[in-house]
């Protein structure tokens, strides 16, 4: 069984299959784990080559001795989540379920990517200008580092440089994995002037990149641009621009392994800060349920433990209410998990605008579906090479500051512009509170949203109101920050 691949969430979208826990027939009196939905619909036709997946135990050392005792090929672990990668055939995938203290099996399950305005419909350039840290400096997310899971980044685009010339860009890493199979990945730091997402073909990272800490910049035509936290630092997980949950899941792992010193030890956090944010603006096309069971739920859910936010794109599938099309891990109830509607300002700013047709709705009656909050994520201009295949497809490029950047922004639509507008929120709000947790942080964005009404009617939810297509409405900076203050 050869993986597929996964998708962005933007006009050019990363999209995660929905994983729900399927239990394959199982002989009698023999109890066997549970499977991931993926992994159940394609094992019966499972090709005579093994295939990937993961074996979730009790502890690591279950996981370990299962995969071994099953007879599989070992390629991975993330152990502080007690999961092991390995190469099995249908017989041993069969075989690792029955054996003791395995709790699930998880397949390779394909994702893909998600796709400016906007600082002045979330009042994010007000609260730049007027309001300060608890470090007395301009609420900007100075001293905080987003890390950006995503195709890569060009360091040295002008979006992305601070004035003494040195990029925003302060840990450049890339998720490298065996070709054809993707049965193993390794993150691997890479210079930091490299540009990981020409390598990959890319351009969907660089543009997310900007709109998370896109450095104050005016354009040859005289636009004036910034990203939400144009003072927070990045740390870029290149991830390719094809993705599988086995790749992307190892950048998470990555996260929680350095997250405290994302540039290794020895480097003073003034230089290269903690990361508390990270930005997923991928997942599985056509939303699904939720998958508690997943290695990406557990990653996400102990980088929380750890104090990092995760905020997902919430899909761009769109939908009337009549069924969950929401990106499955942006589901997660935990606090400091947060799923991202596009909203979309109507070129104005105004605060009055819609939610985008593309954006991804909820079940309208289970409330555990629908997104945490909106975000601008339509007509979004950032960062963007014009060769690169996510940058062709924006109808408006412009020109950077230098003579020689030209066409070197553009603008794209999409849930994955929304998320990081949210990523970029959070860094600011840490800035304001280092002492915030995650759920405080999630509170805090949520019961100060501003309650637009296009779309469907709010409901009574646990922090005021809610709706299954924009969540508790649009995001407000000023609101969110004085409330953590």
């Amino acid at each position: 069984m050869r993986p597929r691949p996964l998708t962005a969430l933007g006009a050019a979208c990363i999209t995660v299959a929905a994983a729900l826990t399927t239990p394959l027939a199982a002989s009698a009196g023999e109890e066997r784990a549970p499977v991931s939905a993926f992994l159940g619909d394609t094992l019966a036709d499972l090709e005579s080559a093994p295939a990937l997946v993961m074996v979730h135990g009790e502890t690591p050392a279950d996981a370990e001795d299962a995969v071994a005792a099953a007879g599989m090929t070992r390629k991975f672990a993330f152990e502080r989540i007690g999961v092991v990668g390995a190469l099995g055939t249908a017989d041993q995938i069969e075989a690792v379920r029955a054996e003791d203290g395995v709790t699930y099996v998880e397949g390779n399950q394909p994702i893909e990517m998600f796709q400016e305005t906007s600082n002045t419909a979330t009042r994010g350039l007000e609260a730049t200008q007027t309001l300060t840290g608890a470090d007395g400096a301009p609420l900007t997310g100075t001293g905080v580092s987003v890390a950006v899971i995503d195709s890569g980044v060009d360091p040295t685009h002008p979006y992305l440089k601070n004035p003494d010339g040195s990029s925003a860009v302060v840990a450049n890493l890339k998720a490298v994995c065996e070709p054809l199979t993707e049965t193993v990945c390794t993150v691997q730091r890479v210079p930091g002037s490299l540009d990981t997402d020409t390598s990959s073909a890319g351009g969907h990272g660089t543009h997310v990149s900007g709109i998370v800490a896109g450095r104050p910049t005016t354009l040859t035509d005289g636009g004036e641009l910034q990203g939400a936290a144009p003072g927070a630092s990045l740390v870029s997980v290149s991830t390719g621009a094809v993705l599988f949950i086995v790749g992307a899941d190892a950048a998470l792992n990555w996260v929680l392994e350095n997250h405290d010193a994302p540039c290794g030890a020895g480097v003073p956090a003034a230089e290269c800060p903690p990361i508390k944010v990270t930005n997923n603006s991928y997942g599985p096309s056509g939303g699904g349920d939720f998958d508690p069971n997943s290695a990406t739920v557990k990653l996400q859910q102990a980088l929380v433990e750890e104090g990092v936010v995760t905020v997902w794109a919430n899909g761009n599938d769109g939908g009337d209410g009549s069924e969950n099309l929401s990106n499955p891990p942006g589901q997660d109830p935990t606090g400091g998990i947060l799923s991202v509607a596009s909203y979309n300002d109507q070129g104005t700013g105004t605060r009055d605008g819609s939610v985008s047709d593309y954006s991804s709705r909820g079940l309208a009656s289970d409330q555990a579906t629908w997104p945490d909050i909106s975000a601008p994520g339509e007509d979004i201009t950032s960062s963007c090479r014009p060769y690169l295949p996510i940058c062709a497809t924006g109808l408006d490029p412009r020109n950077g500051p230098g003579v020689t950047d030209v066409g070197t922004f553009n603008t794209i639509s999409g849930t994955s512009m929304a998320a990081p507008h949210i990523a970029g929120i959070a860094a600011q709000l840490f800035q304001k509170d280092p002492s915030a947790t995650p759920a405080e942080v999630e509170d805090a964005l949520k019961t100060t949203a501003y309650k637009y009404t296009d779309g469907a009617p709010y409901e009574n939810g646990p922090l005021g109101t809610t709706s299954y297509d924009k969540g508790y409405g649009l995001v407000d900076v000023v609101a969110a920050a004085t409330s953590l203050g």
